[in-house]
């Protein structure tokens, strides 16, 4: 699947409904941070290597969206910030330079 980004609320429900079926990656990102620039390079460079479902939001031009996933995953924003989704909950959350293609293949493999 292409990474796919989250532009409006109902695109949420895309990511929980198919977390029901399977696990699903998702990224929050600052475009004016160089910490997330990097952090989403590692998140591009996991992704080049798997099928996994896989989305991202802008923070700052998507706040709505943003603010909607720190409410309904129950974890306190940060940015850039990824999580894997299953059964419409965070079963795993990073943050900065935790974010690395092998702390997601890690995750992915015990999700």
């Amino acid at each position: 699947m292409a990474l796919k980004e989250l532009l409006e609320l109902d695109d949420l429900q895309e990511v929980y409904a198919t977390s029901e079926e399977r696990p699903v990656l998702l990224f929050k990102q600052s475009t004016t941070c160089p910490i997330s620039a990097s952090a989403f390079h590692a998140y591009q460079q996991f992704l080049e290597q798997t099928d996994e479902d896989a989305y991202f939001v802008k923070v700052r031009e998507t706040r709505p969206v943003s603010n909607q996933i720190e409410e309904d995953l129950g974890v306190q924003h940060q940015s850039p910030q990824i999580f894997i989704v299953k059964n419409k909950a965070a079963v795993w959350h990073a943050s900065h330079d935790d974010i690395t293609v092998n702390s997601i293949r890690e995750a992915l493999e015990n999700a």
